[in-house]
């Protein structure tokens, strides 16, 4: 199997040494294939993303498709891919993506292989536009520079959830031998069924995001100036186009970022999740060229961070939460201003995951649309969105913390070329009544209550010690037993979805799926404060999410941010225990 030299010279390089630890490392187990696909370090062995891994993963996943659709053949998949590459090894995103492609040619379906790089947003569009049965995105998002990933799309547009992870995987254990010419990716290039979507999308998607441009002529007026970065990534040129859509001036792009480079060089971790490590040098620009506002995607552009000078002098960076609180207002009041049939508002939804903000909750009930939440993960958002959407109501909106939005029904899952775009049109709006973002965020917590949240991780490598610190709060006063309060805080509420106990249920049984294999326990305060500690899918970590609601009319800020530090002062203090379970902090 001399396929790939590169990966080939690497093991070859560990046998003749004899160096059993690492050969464990490569070979010792494979790759798990999840909901979110396959993510990973590219490299050699079964354990990594590589020529060969790619391959039989997309065996299996053929496989396992053409078990559930008798039309595959007819309707074919969507593949697209970053800018990610990994000299040593020889894997990039590119090739992979070919590979994929050709394994889906050998065995007669169509595919529909972007020539060139593109946001991840693309693909899901892609399936629900040309009704295709599937859709895969290898990217490893914003993860380090020598990470990839396989991301899978059902044919509803939205990410995989369970069972499909099951079936899939367990496909790809029963195809591991490569079929014939499995490697030879040239044989797709004069084939009949490779297509190329690159064109039509880049004229549909910015055709379809134009359904939320409302303000086209504050727009071409608007003297407000925006600063882009794409971090390295693939959202240069998008961003771009979808400014022109909207017929904003383009945004000034950061020189340094705006190219896709797979080492990341000016970045630390490309994440802008990160804060403002990663926007140094958009602040920079922004001085230069008196902008007031940057917007900053993730390498694969389904994310959004934003950041706005104050008076002050001062950037503010808005966290998750703070932006879905904007743009949920402002994606309702555009709906508003266009639809004068009162009875209309009973079919409008809004979606956020349990670990964010509740301020759409509140938003919802003032004005009488409906708020769900659901788990953790776009997934679940884009599969109920669309659930909704096939029973005929309308999805404006969805949100999760970690800086993620869908405001666009023709992507049901997170994309930040049109949220970032929405945002440059909500800027404008408001500043033609001399608000800026921070001032109208105040305005909306003026109006709908307070929200204010915090969250953070500790970072743990011992499986052991997470599993202990979860038991020890099932076990807290004795047997099967939750603690009642933490520190001076009093709980009035439990609900853990690892084991599926709610105590606010008439019956105690959790509404949310619940999920033996992760731990997720939620604590409801009576002094309206909410917690949430959870176990990371892809991550050594703890993380945890807290949030403080004040009812409409509390505006003393300061008291209410004082109270909520110390109740994760507490948290952390009392049912984290960091010394004793030697947890590593977040490290700013």
């Amino acid at each position: 199997y001399q396929q790939n030299p590169k990966t080939y010279a690497i093991v070859k390089q560990l046998l003749a040494e004899g160096n059993a630890g690492e050969l464990q490392k490569y070979f010792g187990s494979r790759m798990e294939f999840g909901t979110a696909g396959l993510r990973a370090a590219m490299g050699a062995g079964i354990s990594h993303m590589n020529d060969l891994t790619i391959i039989q993963t997309t065996q299996g996943f053929c496989r396992y498709l053409e078990k559930n659709f008798s039309d595959l053949k007819k309707r074919g998949v969507v593949i697209g891919f970053d800018a990610r590459a990994h000299l040593s090894s020889g894997g990039s995103s590119k090739r992979f993506a070919r590979l994929a492609a050709n394994t889906f040619i050998s065995q007669g379906v169509p595919v529909y292989l972007f020539s060139d790089i593109i946001p991840t947003p693309f693909v899901p569009y892609t399936v629900t536009h040309l009704k295709l049965c599937a859709g895969i995105m290898v990217t490893a998002s914003h993860n380090p520079k020598q990470d990839n990933g396989y991301k899978v799309y059902w044919e509803n547009g939205a990410q995989i959830i369970s069972p499909h992870d099951r079936g899939i995987s367990q496909a790809i254990e029963e195809n591991q031998e490569p079929w014939p010419q499995a490697w030879d990716d040239k044989l797709i290039d004069s084939s009949l069924l490779l297509h190329d979507p690159y064109a039509m999308v880049n004229k549909e998607y910015f055709k379809d995001i134009q359904k939320q441009c409302f303000y086209r002529n504050i727009n071409k007026e608007t003297n407000l100036k925006f600063v882009h970065t794409s971090v390295h990534g693939v959202g240069h040129k998008f961003v771009q186009l979808a400014f022109k859509a909207f017929d904003l001036s383009p945004p000034f792009a950061v020189p340094e970022q705006k190219d896709p480079d797979p080492d990341f060089p000016t970045v630390k971790y490309p994440n802008p999740e990160e804060g403002k490590g990663v926007l140094t040098l958009s602040f920079a620009l922004a001085e230069k060229d008196g902008a007031r506002i940057i917007l900053a995607n993730d390498p694969d552009a389904d994310r959004l961070a934003v950041a706005e000078k104050q008076e002050s002098g001062e950037w503010k960076v808005f966290s998750g939460n703070e932006l879905g609180a904007l743009l949920g207002w402002w994606i309702f009041t555009c709906w508003k201003n266009n639809n004068r049939d009162s009875r209309a508002i009973k079919d409008v939804y809004m979606l956020s995951s349990t670990v964010s903000s509740k301020i759409l909750r509140a938003i919802a009930l003032k004005e009488g649309f409906h708020f769900e939440e659901t788990l953790t993960g776009f997934k679940w958002m884009g599969n109920r969105a669309k659930q909704l959407m096939d029973q005929g109501k309308a999805v404006l909106f969805a949100f999760e913390e970690a800086i993620g939005y869908m405001c666009c029904p023709a992507v049901l899952d997170k994309d930040g070329v049109s949220a970032a775009v929405i945002t440059a049109e909500m800027a404008s709006f408001l500043a033609t009544r001399n608000l800026s973002l921070s001032q109208q965020l105040k305005a909306v917590y003026d109006e709908y209550g307070f929200h204010i949240t915090k969250a953070s991780y500790f970072i743990c490598h011992d499986h052991k010690v997470i599993q202990q610190l979860f038991d020890n709060l099932r076990n807290f006063d004795g047997k099967n037993t939750y603690p009642k309060s933490c520190g001076r805080f009093k709980v009035s509420g439990i609900r853990d979805l690892t084991t599926g106990y709610d105590s606010s249920q008439p019956d105690q049984k959790a509404i949310l799926p619940t999920s033996k294999s992760s731990q997720m326990i939620t604590f409801t305060f009576a002094n309206g404060g909410v917690a949430t500690m959870r176990t990371s899918g892809t991550e050594p970590k703890i993380k945890y999410y807290s949030e403080l609601c004040a009812p409409p009319g509390n505006s003393d800020v300061e008291q209410l941010k004082k109270e909520l530090d110390e109740l994760v002062n507490a948290l952390e203090k009392h049912f984290f225990q960091p010394e004793k379970n030697k947890l590593q902090r977040k490290t700013e």
